[in-house]
């Protein structure tokens, strides 16, 4: 639950915390095996059935946070088993991206409906009378569901007047939209790696903290500590992440005190990115292609691809706001490193393309960036206003929403090209961007512009996030009401950016993975 502090998030930021705190100090890897006992100290109430258990799902956590794979459960290996070789600068993290801690799994029911204590043992028992396969039947005075005959239809739920029966479904399972995620032979959920897209909702929605994403914490403040300069590149998500304190004109300082040598803003990639995906759907659509994808959720750009090959050339070609920004800052500062940080897991992935790691050295979520900030101590309150960060446009901010992009690209349009209508679909939500999909197959959307976001709500409902959907959707709307500008074309940005007739040819999409 975002903006709630709960045990799994409680769990989930010591981690980060102590990571970061690992790097800033300096300590080797045997340290690693030291941390569960200060995480989960003897006098504390074990989150699961007993303190060994619990310390040994932290070791597990530590090793993802370090990029680590996690270990087998049936031989013995140290949590700091590799840890050595990946306590430098330059090493990305071990594929796959999000795993599962078998040892960490309730091994949730999936899929029954049943009646709970609720249940009266009425003598109209409407639950039997709708169900189509009478599989429902009344013993001890309450109504019994026969599991092995049960079709799931819910017309028992309907009808119960006292909500007594439900259906109950695994978290995860539930909330991944594509079904990537599955139960093994013990009970366990597994992720069939070759659907997963990374977008982390699988995540978000565990309630016993078995999944994890490996992360770079360590990596990126070791590099911080290095005579290398490293550039934060932010993205537009970050409005009301870190509360009223953490105000755009303290951001500098923020970063400053991590070891940053500046921070950027993504919305100035997200400028570009309008202006490009402008060009490439007043070029291609309906000439060369049906209709036109946008391209910036990745998990979303993958899953579309992936799900429906024979339309991935409908998927524009632009770059991503992440990949752009970066490119811009490392054109400035060829000898830099990059760490960008957002909402999205699914960066993480878009980062470790071949044609992509050159630009973007590091990713993080907003999570992994508040371990760092305790981790540091920082107080955004003692913090003086200084030269405020936003200077890109409107449009750039709404990338952050659902609906942000493919508006951003039409709004682009109608200032630069009012002759035409840009007819508009989008979807939030892998479930809701399969449908929206098959609707396109099937020429439901010819000449549109379709924006998918694998997140609810968009990246502000991002499996990274800190707090509460509504929260961030103000916030982020007090961010667009503050820009001087409305339209990408008119960023402020304009020492930075490429002219517009430039613009593909200096920053050419590349598939290579």
């Amino acid at each position: 639950m975002k903006g709630y502090a709960t045990d799994k998030r409680r769990l989930r930021r010591k981690v980060f915390e102590e990571i970061a705190r690992l790097g800033y100090e300096g300590a080797g890897p045997e340290a690693i095996d030291q941390l569960p006992f200060k995480i989960v100290p003897l006098n504390d109430e074990p989150f699961r059935d007993t303190i060994f258990l619990e310390r040994a799902v932290v070791g597990e956590r530590l090793r993802a946070a370090m990029g680590l794979p996690l270990r087998p459960i049936d031989t013995y290996v140290p949590a700091s088993a590799g840890v050595d070789e990946s306590m430098i600068a330059d090493t990305y993290y071990e594929p796959p991206l999000l795993d599962i801690i078998k040892v960490a799994c309730n091994r949730c029911p999936d899929n029954r409906v049943f009646v709970t204590n609720g249940c009266q043992g009425c003598l109209e028992h409407p639950c039997m009378e709708v169900c189509p396969k009478k599989c429902i039947s009344m013993k001890d005075g309450r109504s019994f569901i026969d599991q092995d005959a049960c079709i799931k239809c819910e017309r028992c739920l309907k009808a119960c007047p006292y909500n007594a029966i439900i259906h109950q479904k695994r978290p995860c399972v539930q909330a991944c939209g594509i079904g990537a995620i599955h139960e093994n032979q013990y009970g366990h959920a597994e992720i069939d790696q070759e659907k997963c897209v990374s977008c982390g909702i699988c995540l978000d929605s565990c309630p016993f903290a078995a999944i994890v994403d490996k992360g770079q914490i360590y990596q990126t403040v070791r590099a911080l500590e290095s005579d290398t300069d490293v550039y934060a590149i932010v993205a537009p998500a970050i409005a009301g992440q870190f509360g009223k304190s953490f105000t755009d004109t303290k951001m500098k300082e923020a970063f400053g005190i991590l070891g940053f040598k500046d921070v950027m803003e993504v919305a100035v990639g997200a400028d570009l990115c309008t202006i490009q995906e402008a060009g490439h759907f007043l070029k291609d659509v309906p000439e060369n292609i049906p209709f036109m994808g946008t391209s910036c959720c990745p998990a979303w750009s993958i899953f579309a691809k992936k799900e429906f090959p024979e339309y991935a050339n409908t998927i524009s070609m632009a770059l991503t706001p992440m990949v752009l920004t970066a490119r811009l800052v490392k054109k400035k500062h060829p000898d830099c490193k990059i760490a960008f940080i957002g909402p999205c897991l699914s960066k993480k992935n878009e980062a470790s393309r071949k044609s992509v790691k050159s630009f973007v050295d590091f990713t993080l979520t907003f999570e992994e960036l508040a371990g760092m900030f305790t981790a540091k101590g920082l107080n955004f309150d003692e913090m003086t206003e200084k030269e405020p960060l936003r200077k890109a446009s409107r449009d750039g901010y709404g990338f952050a929403r659902s609906g942000g992009v493919a508006q951003a690209v039409a709004n682009h349009i109608e200032k630069t090209h009012p002759e035409i209508e840009v007819k508009i679909a989008k979807a939030e939500g892998l479930a809701e961007c399969k449908k929206m999909m098959l609707l396109a197959s099937k020429g439901k959307y010819d000449g549109y512009l379709i924006e998918g976001m694998a997140c609810p709500g968009g990246c502000i409902g991002g499996a990274g996030t800190l707090v509460p959907m509504n929260k961030a959707d103000h916030q982020l709307s007090v961010s667009q009401n503050e820009a001087g500008v409305t339209n990408a074309i008119e960023s402020r940005y304009a020492d930075w950016l490429p002219t517009v007739e430039n613009l593909d040819k200096e920053f050419e999409y590349s598939e290579e993975e």
